[in-house]
């Protein structure tokens, strides 16, 4: 089948007003208020769409309860400028406002250096105006201080309003608008009383992706009631539609996955409470590349989709739902079985710890899961991993066709408190998944478990960071079937 030429790539133009808002650090309320501030102009009858900068999972379920709408992550590091773009100006193909929540503090990413992987970046490709949100509780004309390095370290993003938390009296909030008037500074947009933000469970572990139940409606009606008391959301409207219009060129990688056959593989999705960490680009473009993805529980559902010819188990809570998920002992030997035919299993985090043996959870009790893997994970109260990480697969693996020339690298990033606690795979024939490197260390290792068509790793990839790797576990999971 012949390939589109690069004449021949998708040029979308985008001119949603957009607005991003970032944060001196994490902890400062960024969350609530770009919650609180969807939410308000959903209300008003505007089509809201959200983003999430960054590799997190769980802010942007927050996101879509307060829009209505499904949020996208917008990572500089794992996808580049172009796929951002692009990604931006399809998800607001149809929108009418467009809100940005930032990661960690303004220029935080993967370089201590650079703006690689930070808010500052999304917002310097997207031409967008950063509402920036400082704690300024027992804070006053320092704020001008802290504005004045924000808005000075990299001029050419574009700080266009500053949003002040904790707030303290009038006279408090009328002292940090003068501050920087006086510096001629970015306006204060508002500035938001102490304790005027419903507060948010934690979103660190445990049940805390966003749910009716996590997130009630009544709660981000709060949030939003704060932010039209607080904040001038007509001069958010105003700046977020000051900027140009973004053109997103797909990349020339991306473009042959539109020749794909319709249908050449039918894979199944693990989705529910304990799996459901999947950026919702990624499952887009593994249809893309012809792949059917049919949904199933494993809690609940006793049998696999019928006809499927791979698996997907992506991340989650497996360990908060063990016992369900070793109860449903007909599902787990349907796994073994599908694992024993040879067919393709890609597995996250999550999906690697269904996968083993046995889980051990926080309680110290051993919980036997799948045990297509030969090892064993434990849960600890600490973070075992979190960053950025580049791999590469395997010489032999559904990513590649086996050559050296043609072993793609992908990005990802790693957030597990789990940890390999018995390996037993070198006995049994087991290798590596990938030879893996993180930004900053020149050192590489080896991470995961392949064998045969089974890939499991600790990583979660994007596949926008290599989309014919995702073509080629595709077309895997139809051979395989």
């Amino acid at each position: 089948m012949s390939q589109p030429s690069a004449t021949a790539r998708e040029l979308l133009t985008s001119r949603c007003p957009r607005a991003v808002i970032a944060g001196t650090g994490s902890g400062v309320g960024k969350t609530s208020l770009a919650l609180g501030v969807a939410r308000a102009l959903a209300r008003r009858g505007l089509r809201v769409q959200t983003f999430k900068v960054g590799p997190d999972f769980l802010d942007p379920t927050y996101l879509a309860l307060a829009s209505g709408r499904t949020c996208y992550n917008l990572d500089g590091w794992m996808t580049g400028r172009s796929y951002v773009r692009h990604l931006f100006a399809r998800a607001t193909a149809d929108a009418d406002i467009a809100i940005i929540e930032g990661v960690m503090g303004m220029f935080d990413g993967a370089s201590p250096s650079s703006l690689e992987g930070s808010t500052a970046e999304i917002a310097l490709w997207l031409d967008a105006p950063v509402l920036l949100v400082a704690a300024v509780h027992g804070v006053a004309r320092s704020l001008a201080a802290v504005v004045k390095g924000y808005a000075g370290l990299e001029p050419s993003v574009r700080l266009a309003g500053v949003i002040a938390n904790q707030a303290g009296s009038g006279k408090h909030r009328s002292g940090l608008r003068e501050s920087l008037a006086s510096a001629g500074l970015a306006p204060l947009l508002g500035a938001v009383p102490r304790g005027a933000l419903a507060p948010l469970q934690s979103r660190h572990l445990g049940l805390v992706t966003a749910s009716r139940q996590v997130l009630p409606q009544e709660t981000i009606d709060q949030l939003a009631d704060a932010c039209e008391k607080h904040l001038d959301l007509a001069e958010v409207l105003r700046l977020a539609a000051s900027g140009p219009a973004v053109e997103g060129e797909e990349e020339p990688a991306m473009t042959p996955l539109r020749a794909a056959a319709p249908t050449a593989a039918r894979i199944g999705l693990a989705r529910d409470e304990a799996f459901h960490f999947y950026y919702p680009d990624n499952l887009d473009i593994l249809r893309r590349c012809g792949a059917e993805l049919i949904e199933f529980s494993p809690l609940r559902d006793s049998r696999l989709p019928p006809g499927i010819q791979g698996l997907y188990l992506g991340g989650g809570y497996p360990e908060v739902h063990a016992e369900s998920l070793s109860a449903n002992g007909s599902l787990l030997e349907e796994v073994r079985q599908f694992a024993a035919a040879g067919r393709c299993i890609y597995a996250e985090c999550g999906g690697l710890m269904y996968l083993a043996r046995a889980v051990t959870n926080l309680q110290q009790r051993r919980v036997p899961l799948a045990g297509v893997l030969p090892v064993e994970t434990v849960m600890l109260d600490r973070l075992q991993s979190l960053g950025y990480v580049e791999v590469t697969p395997a010489a032999e693996s559904p990513w590649c066709d086996g050559t050296d020339a043609q072993r793609p690298r992908l990005r990802g990033h790693e957030f597990h408190y789990s940890r390999v606690a018995a390996d037993f795979s070198a006995a049994a024939g087991w290798r590596g998944a990938y030879t893996a490197r993180r930004p900053g260390s020149g050192a590489e290792e080896a991470e995961g478990f392949c064998k045969g068509s089974i890939i499991a790793s600790y990583v979660h990839l994007h596949f926008a960071s290599c989309p014919r790797a995702a073509r080629r576990l595709v077309e895997h999971c139809g051979g395989s079937g």
